[in-house]
C-alpha cells in the first residue's frame, strides 16, 4: 500500500477493517487546483496480489466520508477482493469559488468539467475522477487493470456518465437512485447551466439518458436500484424511467429495480450494497 507520503499522497488516517484497511488520503490536485481528499478500502487480498478497483461517487452535500462510514461495503469488498475508492464530491478551499445553497458549488460538483467562470478553474470533477484519481491509485497501490464505478444520486449520475463515456476504462457500472436525466430536472438544469453555460448541446455529454440515445453504451449490464418511497422521485429530480426508456431503445442492458418502502438515504444503500458489490465482482474478479 502507499506510504504516508508517496507521489504527493498524504495519509491522514487509517483503520483496520475486515482484514484490510480503511485509509483517508489528501493530495494536491492538478485538475481541481486545490487539495483533494479520498477514502480507500484495501481488502486483505491486496497484501499478496494486485486487486481490481471499484470507484464510488457520492451525492449532493456529501464528502469522501459518507460512503466509507455508512454504506457497509467493506465486508463485501473483503469477501470478493475489491479495492474501494471514494473521492470527495467537489473541490474545496478558501480560493475555490462557492455559492450559498446545498445543490450547487461546494459539495455539488456534479462530476462535470466546468467551462464557465468562475467555476472553470477548479470544478473539473469529470477529469479528476476519470483521469487524475485513477492515475494516483495505479501509481501508489497494488491494483490490476480492471475498474468499475458506481454511485448514489448526483454520484449515480456521475457513475453512469463516466462509465458510458469510457467503456474501455470501466468494466462494470451501477447506481443507487441516480439523477438519470439531469437536462430535464431542476437540480441538473441549475448545475449544468451554471457550470457549462446556456448552450444545452454541451449538456448532453453529462446526461446518461442522452448519452445512451447517442449510442454511448457500456455493452455490459448496468444495475440501478431506486427506492419507491424516495421523495426526490416524486419531485421528478431522478427520472429513472427516462434512462430505462433510452436503454431499451438503444439495446443497452439495464436492470432497474424499484424497491418498495425505501427512500433516498444510506439505509437504502446499505440494504442493497451486497447486490451491487456482487454485480461488480462478477465482471471485475477472476
Amino acid at each position: 500500500m502507499a506510504n504516508a507520503q508517496t507521489n504527493t499522497l498524504t495519509l491522514t488516517s487509517q483503520h483496520g477493517c475486515f482484514g484490510g484497511t480503511v485509509s483517508i488520503y489528501s493530495h494536491p490536485s492538478e485538475q481541481c487546483q486545490c487539495s483533494m481528499t479520498f477514502a480507500v478500502y484495501l481488502p486483505p487480498q491486496a497484501k499478496t496480489q494486485p486487486v481490481p478497483v471499484l470507484y464510488y461517487l457520492s451525492g449532493l452535500t456529501c464528502t469522501e466520508q459518507n460512503f466509507i462510514t455508512k454504506a457497509g461495503a467493506q465486508r463485501y469488498a473483503a469477501q470478493y477482493g475489491l479495492m474501494l475508492v471514494a473521492p470527495d464530491t467537489s473541490p474545496r478551499g478558501e480560493d475555490v469559488p462557492d455559492e450559498e445553497g446545498w445543490d450547487f458549488g461546494s459539495g455539488a460538483g456534479f462530476y462535470v468539467d466546468a467551462t464557465e467562470a468562475p467555476w472553470v478553474k477548479n470544478y473539473r470533477m469529470y477529469s479528476y475522477v476519470t483521469e487524475e484519481l485513477p492515475g494516483l491509485i495505479h501509481k501508489n497501490f497494488s491494483v490490476n487493470a480492471k475498474q468499475g464505478i458506481f454511485g448514489h444520486s448526483m454520484g449515480g449520475h456521475g457513475a453512469l456518465v463516466c462509465g458510458l463515456r469510457n467503456p474501455q476504462k470501466y468494466q462494470s457500472i451501477s447506481a443507487f437512485a441516480p439523477i438519470s436525466n439531469p437536462m430535464q430536472c431542476a437540480w441538473g438544469q441549475k448545475a449544468l447551466g451554471k457550470y457549462l453555460g446556456d448552450d444545452q448541446t454541451s449538456w448532453a455529454a453529462y446526461d446518461a439518458s442522452e448519452l445512451v440515445k447517442q449510442r454511448a453504451q457500456s455493452k455490459r449490464p448496468i444495475l440501478v436500484d431506486q427506492g419507491a418511497a424516495d421523495p426526490f422521485l416524486e419531485q421528478q429530480q431522478l427520472k429513472p424511467e427516462a434512462f430505462q426508456a433510452a436503454c431499451a431503445a438503444a439495446g443497452q442492458p439495464l436492470t432497474l429495480r424499484m424497491q418498495p418502502g425505501y427512500d433516498h438515504g444510506y439505509y437504502f444503500i446499505a440494504t442493497f450494497m451486497e447486490d451491487h458489490i456482487r454485480h461488480h465482482a462478477a465482471m471485475l474478479c477472476d
